[in-house]
């Protein structure tokens, strides 16, 4: 088992009002351990010299959950594509490197302490039309309604998003439309959705604007850091709905 010695300049901040800074720590860690793993390592060290540990956000621990929000060496979740933070093992650094440690930056993700943001944006996003209202009645069989394949995947691609913010973080604009158009895309493509399609474009969209999410610029940087790989494609078909829904309106 390897062991790694790591320079990690972290980000702290008491809290949303105070001047945050860098700090440096010297860590060792082994390869197998998770990104996580490390810096549970940190804090158990800091918590041992009677120092206030790092705050940071987790959950799963397992991909799924999308808490893990770091900016890692200029990167959101790191330097691997696909990957959340959790799921970020130490082989992936080298014995000596300096690791930079931040939280995702964006004026809709207040700082909360630390690492830890406040992504209740989101939350408002999906509250504002992110569902269906529509009374199905009881449950049908599964093959009851005909959708096509392609319609199928493309959905089941768009629900694949689980809400992280990297796409926020990574977009020198800080827009939220990989997501917003991602949770629009996963229920209008279904025919159980498309009743309220048109209420749920304008919805979403004014929520996202009211949330303070900058404008979408086609840079494709949201794209590229997506530890789930969501498709620009949704953000098209999300503009294509909200050109319908303004004009229907």
């Amino acid at each position: 088992m390897s062991a790694l010695h790591l320079n990690l300049k972290v980000w702290r901040q008491k809290n949303q009002q105070s001047k945050g800074e860098f700090q440096t720590y010297q860590v060792e860690a082994n390869e197998h351990m998770s990104f996580l793993e490390m810096m549970d390592v940190l804090n158990q060290d800091l918590i041992e010299k009677k120092k206030e540990p790092v705050a940071f956000d987790h959950d799963c621990r397992e991909g799924i959950c999308g808490a893990c929000s770091m900016v890692i060496n200029g990167k959101p979740h790191g330097p691997l594509s696909g990957t959340t933070t959790c799921q970020l093992h130490m082989r992936h650094f080298k014995d000596g490197e300096t690791i930079v440690v931040e939280p995702f930056r964006a004026k809709a993700f207040p700082i909360v302490r630390d690492l830890v943001v406040d992504r209740s944006s989101f939350d408002r996003i999906i509250q504002a039309g992110g569902f269906i209202s529509v009374n199905t009645g009881q449950a049908i069989d599964g093959n009851a309604i005909p959708i096509d394949k392609d319609t199928a995947s493309k959905s089941f691609d768009a629900a694949a998003c689980i809400g992280c913010g990297a796409c926020v973080a990574a977009c020198p604009n800080g827009s939220a439309m990989l997501f917003t158009s991602a949770k629009i895309s996963h229920l209008g493509l279904l025919p159980q959705g498309k009743m309220e399609h048109t209420r749920r474009v304008n919805n979403m969209v004014s929520q996202m604007d009211e949330e303070g999410f900058g404008f979408c610029s086609n840079i494709g940087a949201c794209e590229a850091e997506c530890p789930k790989g969501i498709s620009l494609e949704n953000i098209a078909r999300m503009n294509r709905g909200y050109i319908k829904a303004s004009l229907l309106d």
